[in-house]
């Protein structure tokens, strides 16, 4: 149950996100003069609506996203005689590409107010990479254990934990050597052949030394040629977690530590959406039997499914900062210069308005907007790539989804 309520909160959140897109070309629309005749959450037949001033403002059955209707986006657009004047196309330039910047500004406006509240309610992590090895548990040792891995019964209280360790302990160094994951850690405790190791660990706030007696156990590693053999290695009796450093702030500091964050945020979003073509080829591998990689792109299923996991394992930080990087990632996607996104219309305007100030400059007379028909073609070309790879990432989370739990 908690899945389902996750997933469905997760999708509406998903909903009211590009609702929030398409307020903000409807605010800037009517600030500026222009006609805006209909904002609808939804599409197909309407379930609900009503008539503030001059628009029309209601809900349509299908939750797949939402329109904000302006008179006279392009010259083809009927309009009402009595409001020819407002047409969208008429107005200057300037005004035009502040409606169109608009919606992808609110997605931004509310991805950064998500990350404050993620930074104020549970604090902020690393998106440089860097964990601290944790100490999720302690238990007694298992001196041998079988080929298949499976320990032996064992009793007693967990070496580490009579030396003074306590969960929650992050461990960042071995007899003087920094460990970066727990991999790094298991690694040098077993090839540990003396009767004790030098922990230093972090509690606190505070780095302080705690000397853990070393046990020699049997384990089975298995050989290049596949042949299993038993090997003497060094076992604490700890269970490791590589865990995100995380940065606490109060409500002051978390304006300055939320505009780094998301400007951080901002410049993995480019980066993950400048190698989006990369990403064709391991998408189709994962569609067709070969590995899912955690970072191809996800469809909104996808992402309303891990969404729910998320919310099911109480993970609501998780929860904000995938809601909050969807928004970046939506804010900027629009702005890309190709119709028909909103950076493709303010690509046309640029166009116009270097065209024209060319023409000024040779003597002739400024020509009128960007003849929309002729740009047709180039439109449904994107639709059609756009709309293959929404195919491809919907299959791709369906039969092979990304493992984030």
């Amino acid at each position: 149950m908690g899945f389902i309520l996750g997933a469905v909160l997760f999708a509406v959140g998903l909903l009211l996100s590009i609702a929030w897109h398409e307020c903000g070309h409807m605010w800037a629309a009517q600030r500026t003069g222009m006609y805006v005749r209909r904002y609808f959450v939804g599409f197909g037949p309407t379930i609900w609506s009503t008539r503030r001033g001059e628009t029309e403002y209601g809900l349509k059955w299908l939750p797949l996203g939402g329109f904000c209707d302006i008179a006279g986006m392009t010259t083809y657009d009927e309009i009402d005689p009595r409001h020819a004047h407002r047409a969208m196309y008429r107005q200057k330039a300037w005004k035009r590409l502040v409606v169109l910047a608009a919606g992808p500004a609110q997605n931004f406006v509310l991805g950064f107010v998500l990350i404050m509240v993620l930074a104020v309610g549970w604090g902020l992590p690393s998106l440089s990479g860097n964990t601290k090895v944790g100490v999720a548990e302690m238990s007694c040792i298992s001196l041998s254990a079988d080929a298949s891995g499976k320990l032996s019964s064992c009793t007693g209280t967990a070496p580490a934990q009579a030396a003074g360790l306590r969960e929650g302990d992050r461990i960042v160094a071995v007899d003087g050597t920094k460990i970066a994951t727990s991999t790094d850690l298991v690694a040098t405790i077993k090839k540990t052949s003396g009767p004790s190791a030098v922990l230093t660990i972090e509690r606190d706030g505070r780095e302080q030394n705690v000397t853990v007696p070393v046990t020699q156990v049997q384990r089975p590693v298995r050989s290049p040629d596949g042949t299993i053999t038993s090997t003497t290695v060094g076992a604490i009796g700890v269970s490791l977690s590589d865990a995100g450093i995380i940065t606490h702030y109060n409500v002051l500091s978390a304006v300055p530590g939320s505009v780094a964050f998301t400007g951080e945020l901002l410049v993995k979003t480019v980066d993950s959406l400048l190698s989006l073509p990369q990403k064709v080829g391991a998408l189709w591998t994962s569609v067709t039997g070969g590995e899912r990689s955690s970072d191809t792109p996800i469809s909104v299923y996808g992402a309303s499914v891990i969404g729910g996991q998320a919310a099911d394992r109480g993970q609501w930080p998780f929860f904000i900062y995938l809601l909050a990087s969807i928004n970046f990632f939506l804010g900027l996607f629009n702005l890309v210069p190709l119709l028909p996104l909103d950076g493709g219309h303010m690509a046309l305007i640029g166009y116009e308005k270097a065209r024209n100030a060319i023409r000024r400059r040779l003597g002739k007379v400024a020509r009128g907007p960007v003849d929309y028909m002729k740009m047709m073609p180039a439109t449904y070309a994107v639709l059609a790539v756009m709309g293959a790879f929404m195919v491809l990432t919907l299959s791709a989370d369906i039969i092979n989804p990304v493992k984030v739990f």
